[in-house]
């Protein structure tokens, strides 16, 4: 049978670093979990023999190279599939634009380039790792998605039919545009493995993170989460989600959110 593993990419900071917590809490010992930094920051990151740090940035495509070259030395794909992967690079530069005269070149490509190209790349680079048609896998393990699950972090505001506000051009762009790629990897892995993984994206809300800063005040406390509690609803929809809830995306109440 092959053997499951977890990619968490990034995991330093946020929700990405709760939810390194919370899958050395709540996944089995015995699955080695993936995680990545853009740096070497090993006093961050809790002792465990199953937790292997990689440096990524995904600006940098050769680096995704690299960390994959170390995964298949980890986890060679003739004993071992990827079986969750949580992908949550992001960035908003402020101030988001309210008009479209404040549209600037380069923030709209750097934006683009973290939210968009950026989990594309990990897509392409780590699908091979995923499981394949003929690929044995064990049955339900406890703790994990029936299923492979590819989850992309994606935003609300990349919904155009739920868009009534208008502005934020660079991080809606990005985020749409994400959303489709979620779409299109979930249709390409369907057919390369017929039920055994499937793509979605998620929308986390608003949590207290450096991204989200200037925009804590005024926010209900029951809409403005910790990383903690961001990473718990966020396990809370991902463990439930079955294969008919595939290639969309999906907010920290397990609602659909709209194309």
């Amino acid at each position: 049978m092959s053997k499951p593993w977890i990619l968490l990419t990034p995991s330093t900071r946020g929700i990405s670093h709760s939810l390194l917590h919370l899958l050395l809490r709540s996944t089995p010992s015995t699955i080695p979990i993936l995680a990545t930094a853009r740096s070497s920051l090993p006093s961050i990151y809790p002792k465990s023999d199953r937790l292997h740090v990689v440096n990524l940035d995904v600006r940098d495509e050769s680096s995704i190279r690299s960390a994959t070259e170390k995964a298949s030395k980890l986890f060679p794909r003739e004993t071992h599939h990827l079986h969750l992967a949580l992908t949550l690079p992001g960035v908003l530069l402020i101030p988001p634009e309210k008009s479209i005269s404040q549209v600037e070149e380069n923030i709209v490509l750097e934006t683009l380039r973290v939210n968009t190209l950026g989990p594309v790349l990990l897509m392409k680079h780590f699908s091979p790792f995923l499981p394949k048609k003929a690929v044995k896998m064990e049955g339900d393990i406890e703790g994990l998605p029936g299923h492979a699950t590819w989850l992309s972090v994606s935003a609300r505001v990349g919904s155009t039919t739920d868009n009534r506000l208008g502005g934020w051009y660079s991080y809606r762009l990005s985020k749409s545009a994400l959303n489709s790629a979620v779409k299109n990897f979930d249709l390409e892995l369907a057919q390369k493995s017929d039920g055994k993984a499937i793509v979605v994206g998620y929308h986390p809300g608003t949590v207290k993170t450096d991204l989200s800063r200037d925009f804590w005040k005024g926010m209900p406390d029951d809409k403005l989460f910790s990383p903690d509690d961001a990473a718990q609803k966020l396990w809370n929809v991902i463990i439930n989600l079955d294969t008919k809830q595939r290639g969309k995306v999906w907010d920290w109440k397990g609602e659909e959110v709209p194309p």
